[in-house]
């Protein structure tokens, strides 16, 4: 839940809670729904680790009336075709290839979004989110936790502010281990040793400003700057035992609302070197997309130069604008 969706935002460094205006909103900032003019689906796909693992999301998204919206989104993340080689040796010793099974390790989420604007303020919108999260280790493990995301946007001419506060309520997950799957393995994991079955994500902080420039009616440039909060100390560029900062960019250059050039850099952090040195690490992103009428293709590729420990990745999303039917 802590990757993001949409490769809009992927290009611009996840720096888009102030100006997230579309489906995609129901992740970033449930507030920004409120400005959906008619019903929207976006689909998401990128590969991690060399394509071991799939990374994929569907969202939808439509006005309820000029007061209100509402979206459901869901991701899943996960690793397929994992060789379980538990049960190759039979009883009587024997190597049993045809004993080898496959299993996955995937996440599951789905967020239901709801978002309205008070009858005196239409600058201003507030919303939320409620998020079931499912996991699955084939048939060793799986776990269901639920958690809360709240929410608010306030735009105005050109400016726009952005909060939003994630797992506001402390996200559980609680795990069950079914230890039977291990019935007649030599090598048994020690009673001592099976980790704890619940699983706590605390919450975190992200505010953001942003601003469009017009430049001679066909072009644009919004420039948004974030700064991502988190409540516990990290290896962010800012941390002390009670929170922790750092900062994230994005700029996005438009031609008439149809080509779209984006970069940006987030995600900077104090890395231990092997000389106990620190090092500040970031991850430059960089992104294109295209709209014709109601369908807009993005993309974009993220960690560009290597500048961090993340592996880069590709990412395409598709959007479509229900107004493409009419």
């Amino acid at each position: 839940m802590n990757i993001g969706v949409d490769a809009r935002a992927f290009g611009m460094a996840n720096a888009v809670v102030a100006n997230t205006n579309d489906v995609n909103s129901g992740y970033w900032n449930p507030a920004g729904l409120i400005h959906l003019e008619d019903k929207q689906i976006s689909l998401m796909h990128a590969s991690y680790f060399a394509n071991i693992a799939q990374y994929d999301y569907a969202g939808f998204a439509m006005p309820l009336d000029n007061y209100s919206a509402f979206g459901v989104s869901f991701i899943r993340f996960g690793v397929d075709d994992i060789m379980n080689t538990t049960q190759l040796i039979d009883a009587q010793g024997n190597i049993d290839y045809d004993r080898i099974t496959y299993f996955s390790a995937a996440d599951y989420g789905v967020m239901f979004s709801y978002t309205r604007t008070p009858l005196t303020n239409d600058h201003l919108s507030y919303g939320g989110s409620a998020k079931v999260i499912r996991r699955v280790i084939g048939d060793f493990a799986s776990s269901w936790g639920f958690g809360f995301d709240v929410g608010i946007q306030y735009q105005k001419n050109d400016w726009s502010i952005g909060v939003v506060v994630k797992d506001i309520t402390t996200t559980y997950n609680t795990w069950q281990i079914d230890e039977d799957v291990f019935d007649g393995v030599s090598n048994q994991i020690p009673e001592q040793d099976i980790p704890e079955t619940t699983e706590i994500t605390l919450p975190k902080a992200q505010l953001g400003v942003s601003k469009l420039f017009k430049f001679h009616y066909d072009y644009s440039l919004l420039a948004e700057v974030d700064l991502n909060m988190r409540f516990a100390q990290t290896n962010d560029i800012v941390s002390t035992e009670a929170v922790s900062f750092t900062p994230a960019v994005g700029f996005e250059f438009a031609f008439r609302k149809m080509v779209f050039a984006r970069a940006g850099v987030g995600n900077f952090q104090n890395e231990l070197q092997l000389d106990n040195s620190e090092q500040v690490s970031f991850q430059p992103n960089i992104g294109v997309g295209f709209r014709y009428k109601g369908i807009q293709l993005d993309y974009a590729l993220t960690d560009i130069g290597d500048q961090s420990a993340a592996i880069y990745s590709n990412v395409f999303s598709l959007k479509l604008d229900w107004n493409l039917f009419r």
